[in-house]
């Protein structure tokens, strides 16, 4: 038996599944869970990824889109019963009920023609005989009144003429392969639901509701199934309203949470200033931008460890973007992936309409301004969104200079890692003109979670800088218990356990202690910028005159790892201050 088994064949492997436009399909993007959707056309200013073949695929449920490579996409039929079993939630489940009532409007559509067609059919076959009828009784009352009719033979005279049937025919001609007008509405359709939906039409524009327009039932996730709901299937794509939550809070800040969408599949629609396009699932494709309205141009300034995250999900998400970083080679992987270069800030800023930059401290966010920099393709119109993290002071200085220039300005630091970048899922503060917030919905919307408005310039720096203040404090805090526990004989790993099972709980404590025991400090968040966010928060404390000994107290202790050249690594190298 063993013999025959190492005789035996291999498994043959699967055999290629042919997709193409109009299919149905389950796509997996990234890390999150296969979503149900449909190959559609992009919209034509949209590029096509270099590299493996993928298809561009409008998911069911969030509305969103993204080009997904083949071997990430499966049939939806085939597949459908396998999905359902291991996706219980019910986000999901709302998207296959999507499909589901997408399926069945489709098949409602097809039964209707078919139905109509029958219809007309009955109606010419009885109108056909209806007058066979008055003709035959016409022509019994003329012989019945003495006036014999010529009547016409079935079979060709001596003379050869034709039969009615065929002297017809000839005697209406029409061109090849354009069917007669009472024919037109005879035909009918073809029954197959892909086929139908090959040949739908595009979906036209309409101008989105006012902002101020309340969310039907307040439901946040009611746009993520206008699909489902509507007679005519339609995504209204709105400038905060789509797939977004607005809280008012007592502070007067607003918290704008991204319903999820980015955490289901990580695909968002690029960004409109006036409206976005609107797409009916029966065609596959999404129709032209009326003339003067255009998808913004987004220009990213700063590739670092969160730029290149960022970077990376707007192209994913099907934005048009252009790029600048001071060491030109790390531009190369995004060109590959579809990203535009800027020589210059100068020239990103004059060639887009929205400008992003994220770079180290406030020192580079002011030199990015300078020769050649952001001033020079400043005018009118333009807008600039700072991300570093800075102090209040500096992007107070830069918000009055882009605006003196007639540009318009927004703050947006992150919170968050690397890893958080890659994923999508950071945190926005955001502050400023609040009409480029809301212009920016979408690209927040690809890079991040949540985004929240805090109001004039300055405060998001002031409130980053407080949660960047928390966390260092607490990392600190982290590294000091593990060695003392080290110290004092305890298990380090033991630690974490407990850790673990408490209320500290959290992605973040796991990751850091993780990195500790193992040795591993590659960088997810620098050390020195950590130390450079906790020194401007003590001054940010010092300005109001509000003691900050805790936050002191763990600067000192990053300030001793930059010292023994820990500045590059992970901010959990702190630990290496403590054990040298």
């Amino acid at each position: 038996m063993a013999a025959a088994a190492a005789t035996a064949p291999a498994a043959a492997p699967p055999a290629p599944v042919n997709l193409r436009l109009g299919d149905l399909v389950w796509g997996k993007l990234g890390r999150y869970p296969p979503w149900p959707g449909k190959i559609v056309n992009p919209p034509k200013d949209l590029k096509k990824p270099r590299g493996k073949k993928c298809f561009f695929v409008k998911f069911f449920g969030t509305e969103d889109h993204a080009w997904i490579k083949v071997e990430q996409l499966k049939p939806y039929h085939a597949h459908k019963e396998e999905m359902i079993k291991i996706n219980k939630g019910k986000r999901f489940q709302q998207a296959v009920d999507a499909v589901e009532e997408f399926l069945k409007k489709a098949k409602g559509k097809d039964q209707a023609s078919h139905s109509s067609a029958e219809e007309k059919n009955r109606r010419n076959s009885s109108e056909e005989r209806g007058k066979a009828a008055a003709g035959e009784e016409k022509r019994k009352a003329g012989l019945a009144d003495g006036k014999p009719k010529k009547r016409v033979s079935s079979v060709s005279s001596e003379r050869g003429s034709k039969s009615p049937l065929k002297r017809t025919y000839e005697q209406s001609p029409r061109k090849r392969g354009r069917p007669p007008k009472d024919e037109k509405d005879l035909t009918i359709p073809e029954s197959s639901t892909v086929k139908r939906m090959m040949t739908g039409t595009v979906a036209g524009f309409k101008w989105p509701p006012s902002v101020s327009e309340p969310v039907k039932d307040g439901d946040p996730h009611f746009h993520h199934f206008l699909l489902s709901q509507t007679e005519k299937p339609a995504v209204c794509y709105q400038a905060i309203s789509k797939k977004l939550k607005v809280c008012e809070e007592e502070t007067g800040s607003t918290s704008i949470q991204a319903a999820d969408s980015t955490a289901i599949n990580g695909s968002i629609t690029p960004t409109d200033k006036k409206l976005d396009k609107e797409f009916d699932p029966l065609a596959e494709t999404f129709p032209d931008p009326q003339p003067g309205v255009a998808t913004n141009r987004i220009g990213f300034l700063g590739l670092g460890l969160m730029g290149s995250g960022i970077v990376s999900n707007l192209l994913k998400m099907g934005h048009t973007v252009t790029v600048w970083n001071r060491t030109a080679e790390k531009c190369d992987l995004f060109i590959q992936e579809g990203a535009r270069l800027g020589r210059t800030p100068a020239e990103v800023v004059s060639t887009c309409d929205i400008t992003f930059a994220c770079v180290s401290d406030p020192k580079a966010a002011k030199d990015v301004l300078g020769p050649s920099g952001v001033l020079q393709g400043i005018r009118p119109g333009k807008c600039y969104v700072d991300m570093s993290t800075v102090d209040a002071d500096t992007v107070t200085e830069l918000a009055q200079v882009i605006v003196s220039r007639g540009g318009r300005f927004l703050e947006a630091p992150v919170s968050g890692n690397q890893q958080l970048s890659n994923d999508g899922m950071l945190v926005i503060l955001a502050a400023g003109d609040r009409g480029l917030y809301e212009d920016c919905s979408s690209c927040f919307q690809a890079m991040g979670k949540t985004s929240f408005f805090l109001g004039e310039v300055g405060n998001a720096a002031k409130m980053m800088l407080i949660v960047n203040m928390v966390q260092g404090s607490f990392m600190a805090t982290i590294a000091e218990g593990l060695t003392l526990a080290q110290v004092t004989g305890q298990s380090q790993q033991t630690l974490l356990d407990i850790l673990n099972q408490g209320q500290l709980a959290s992605i973040f404590l796991d990751q850091k202690c993780q990195n500790i025991l193992q040795g591993n400090f590659k960088p997810d968040f620098y050390l020195k910028y950590i130390q450079k966010d906790l020194r401007l928060a003590i001054a940010l404390g010092d300005s109001v005159n509000h003691p900050t000994p805790m936050a002191a107290a763990a600067n000192e202790v990053y300030k001793r790892a930059k010292a023994l050249d820990q500045s590059d690594n992970d901010m959990s190298a702190v630990y290496r201050a403590y054990i040298h």
